[in-house]
C-alpha cells in the first residue's frame, strides 16, 4: 500500500513541479496522470501495484465532492447575484457539449461504415 501511495503522489510532484517550473498552461495533476500512464506503459507491473489502492481510493469519490459543496454554501450569496448568467451558462455549455458529443459520434460512425 505505502509503495502505491508513494507512487501516486510522486507522480502528482513531479506533475505540479514541471508544470511551475516550465509555466505550462495545464494543472499539475494533470501531467502527473501523464507521467502515470507513461510508467504504465513503461513498467506494467506497476498497474498490479497501484490497483487496490487506486480502486479504495475510487470507492470513497464521492468524499471529494465535499469541500466543492462546502464552497457553494459559502458563496450562496455571490450565487444569488449571479444566478441568472450562471444558470445561462450551465444551460449552454450542456446544450454545446451535448451536441459537440454528438456530431463526433456520428463523425465516427461515418468514418467507421456504422452509420448511424
Amino acid at each position: 500500500m505505502i509503495p502505491a501511495l508513494l507512487t501516486l503522489l510522486m507522480c502528482q510532484l513531479a506533475g505540479e513541479a514541471a508544470a511551475r517550473a516550465l509555466a505550462l498552461p495545464l494543472p499539475g495533476p494533470v501531467l502527473g496522470m501523464v507521467l502515470l500512464l507513461a510508467g504504465f506503459a513503461v513498467f506494467p507491473r506497476l498497474v498490479d501495484v497501484v490497483r487496490p489502492v487506486a480502486q479504495g481510493i475510487l470507492g470513497h469519490l464521492s468524499l471529494l465532492f465535499v469541500p466543492a459543496g462546502v464552497g457553494v454554501v459559502g458563496h450562496l450569496g455571490l450565487l444569488g447575484q449571479s444566478g441568472l448568467p450562471i444558470l445561462l451558462a450551465l444551460l449552454v455549455s450542456t446544450v454545446l457539449a451535448i451536441a459537440v458529443g454528438a456530431l463526433t459520434f456520428a463523425a465516427v460512425a461515418r468514418w467507421t461504415g456504422n452509420t448511424p
